[in-house]
């Protein structure tokens, strides 16, 4: 028994243990999976920029690309965001990207949002911890590192 159930208190409704007894065991699942594929969708637009991007470089006019457009960015962050994202929700992999989320979601939080104020970092830096503490957690025993029986 963790120190976490020696100390949980009395539910107040106690008619809701069993919904609980089943629903407590899959919430990492809903949190890694609801994040893991928001992860994925933002990277998704970085994914669609890249056919652009490497018929720019093929062609030598990258230089001519938005600043949106910057190869460099764009691929690493297709691969962490996407392909992370995707790996996230599998519980794939999930300490590892999970952790490359919480870092490129702190350096943008702080880079990008913060001088801007609270309001602006604030959606950035609670994404950016829920992806340190699903790091931190790691796939929990409903993800495919569960089902191969090894996680980073």
């Amino acid at each position: 028994m963790s120190v976490i159930e020696r100390h949980r208190p009395e539910l107040l409704l106690p008619f809701l243990k069993p919904f609980y007894d089943v629903m407590i065991p899959l919430s990492w699942l809903i949190v890694r999976a609801g994040f893991g594929i928001d992860l994925a969708i933002h990277g998704w637009e970085k994914v669609d920029r890249l056919p652009r991007i490497f018929s720019a470089l093929a062609t030598g006019t990258a230089a001519s690309l938005p600043a949106q457009f910057d190869p460099t960015h764009n691929i690493v962050l297709a691969f962490f965001e996407f392909v992370g994202g995707i790996c996230i929700a599998l519980g794939l992999f999930t300490r590892f990207f999970a952790a490359a989320a919480a870092i490129e979601l702190a350096i943008i939080c702080f880079t990008v949002f913060w001088p801007h104020g609270w309001a602006h970092a604030e959606y950035t830096f609670f994404w950016g911890l829920t992806m340190f503490a699903i790091a931190l957690h790691g796939g929990s025993p409903y993800s495919l590192d569960s089902a191969i029986g090894r996680e980073l």
